[in-house]
């Protein structure tokens, strides 16, 4: 795929029409009435057990990478986590996310930084995804499990369920902020990895490969994600922030759940 036949993709309605609601929808929880400090509260809350727990901690250095283990019942308390941030299921996701890493930034990699920054943000996804035909050759190692196979086939429905749930504890303010305000943060905070940390900061490896870079404020934004060089590096470490003053809120979650033995077989590399 070059970056000209990259326009000549088919576009992908649904994914464009839902993010227009959950867009159009977060402006809502301005308006008078929609409005709390709770509300805002439980946004942050949210934004960390779904996109820093789920998404960070699960789906992507435990689930992709491997780079530490759990008991089986904490891995998928993890992975449903990140199922409430409505990226897809997590073998879609997962699959994704391996093909991304052997293909960084070459054309066949689909969010492919070489065709601009809205490109990795978020406009690769509002079209066909050819790497998809090649998510089960990425995912021979999760694609048989039942519990995966139920949050890839629902996790759409689950999250309707999970906003009913909100609008009994808390009413439209919880609803709009906890689901809707939440998952454009989320999103947006996400998808920074795959669009900021190929454009700025600086390269500690020069080997990788790609355009990877690491970028402190996006590290900030996402729970240590930020250190996107590092990771393309050693993609397979727990830690992602390798000098004392990159910050890695997730390497220290790993480190809190080592100590009292609820992560095991956890994955470091010495730095070249």
């Amino acid at each position: 795929m070059t970056i000209a036949s990259s326009q000549k993709l088919g576009y992908d309605w649904i994914v464009i029409g839902f993010m227009l609601v959950i867009h159009v929808g977060a402006i809502f929880a301005f308006l008078p009435g929609n409005f709390s400090w709770s509300a805002v509260g439980l946004a942050l809350f949210l934004h960390w057990v779904t996109g820093g727990l789920g998404i960070t901690l699960g789906w992507h250095r435990m689930l992709t990478h491997r780079s530490f283990q759990t008991p089986k019942w904490l891995e998928y308390f993890l992975v449903f986590c990140g199922t409430l941030a409505v990226q897809g299921g997590p073998i879609w996701w997962v699959g994704l996310h391996r093909h991304h890493h052997l293909y960084s930034d070459q054309a066949v990699d689909h969010h492919d930084s070489g065709k601009g920054f809205w490109w990795s943000h978020m406009q690769w996804m509002f079209h066909e995804v050819p790497a998809e035909a090649e998510i089960d050759r990425f995912t021979k190692d999760i694609a048989d499990d039942r519990f995966y196979q139920f949050l890839d086939k629902y996790f759409f429905p689950i999250q309707v369920v999970f906003a009913v749930l909100l609008y009994f504890l808390g009413g439209w303010p919880f609803v709009f902020w906890g689901v809707f305000v939440r998952l454009v943060f989320v999103y947006h905070t996400t998808w920074l990895v795959n669009s900021a940390t190929h454009k700025f900061g600086y390269r500690t490896y020069e080997d990788t490969g790609d355009r990877s870079t690491n970028c402190w404020w996006v590290a900030l934004l996402t729970y240590g994600e930020g250190w996107h060089n590092n990771h393309h590096a050693f993609q397979y470490s727990a830690r992602h922030g390798m000098k004392w003053w990159e910050f890695d809120m997730t390497w220290l979650t790993i480190r809190f759940l080592q100590a009292i033995g609820l992560a095991q077989k956890v994955k470091l590399v010495e730095q070249k």
